[in-house]
Order: C-alpha cells, then sequence, then structure tokens
C-alpha cells in the first residue's frame, strides 16, 4: 500500500524524469507526461531510442540529464526497475515513482534506504487529479 503523505509530498516536487517516455501519443507514457506538463511539471523524458519526444529533449540515462531530478517515474516492466532506481540514488533524485504494474519490492526498499519516496503499482496522473 503506498503512504498518502508520500503521495502528497512527491506531486509538490516539480521536476520528473520520464523512464521509458513514448513519443506515441496514445501510450501512458506520454499522455501521463503531457497531462503532468500541463499542470506545471518540468518534463523530461529519458528514452535511449530518441533525441526528441513531444518537443522535449530526450536523455539516454538518467545520469546524461544536466540538472537535478526531483521524481523518477518509471514506465518500465519491473525486471528493469532496479537499474533504474540506482541510477535514481546516484543522481541523488527525492522519489521514485513505478507506474500501474511496475513492482519491484527490493528495489523499492533500496530506495527507500537511501531517503528517497517510492510509489509503486499506481499512476501518476490518477493520484493527480485525485488529490487536486
Amino acid at each position: 500500500m503506498n503512504n498518502l503523505e508520500d503521495i502528497r509530498k512527491i506531486l509538490g516536487m516539480k521536476t520528473i524524469a520520464v523512464v521509458g517516455m513514448s513519443p506515441k501519443t496514445e501510450r501512458p507514457s506520454h499522455y501521463v507526461s503531457i497531462y503532468m506538463q500541463e499542470k506545471g511539471y518540468t518534463i523530461i523524458p529519458v528514452n535511449p531510442g530518441h533525441k526528441e519526444i513531444a518537443g522535449l529533449t530526450s536523455y539516454p540515462e538518467l545520469e546524461s540529464i544536466p540538472t537535478a531530478i526531483d521524481i523518477v517515474d518509471i514506465f518500465r516492466r519491473s525486471e528493469f526497475v532496479p537499474p533504474i532506481v540506482e541510477s535514481a540514488i546516484s543522481i541523488c533524485a527525492k522519489a521514485v515513482w513505478m507506474q500501474d504494474t511496475v513492482i519491484h519490492e527490493e528495489a523499492a526498499e533500496k530506495a527507500r534506504k537511501n531517503g528517497l519516496l517510492v510509489v509503486m503499482d499506481d499512476c501518476l496522473l490518477r493520484q493527480h487529479r485525485r488529490m487536486n
């Protein structure tokens, strides 16, 4: 179960690196990111297959982003989560958000032990709408 206070704290952060953001507008990674951008968040796509997504510079990995990141929003399958969490820790992100169906207890625990807030198996857009 995700902690509502953690969700509120995360929603108060403003810079989101979206790991696995797709250029396809029908994909959740795309429309969730655009929704959050429209609500005032800074979105930074992370997808090594693209130089630009939705008019935004896309980076191949978290470590190549030149600015500080608050939230690492993960749109990748659960088995890909551990190295993403390692990267989130290494760049001093404040939170890791694993979208619907993305669950990795060990990686979540490692993130928490390193001081990051963690949400698993939940949708950032849905929670933003619910809390606002």
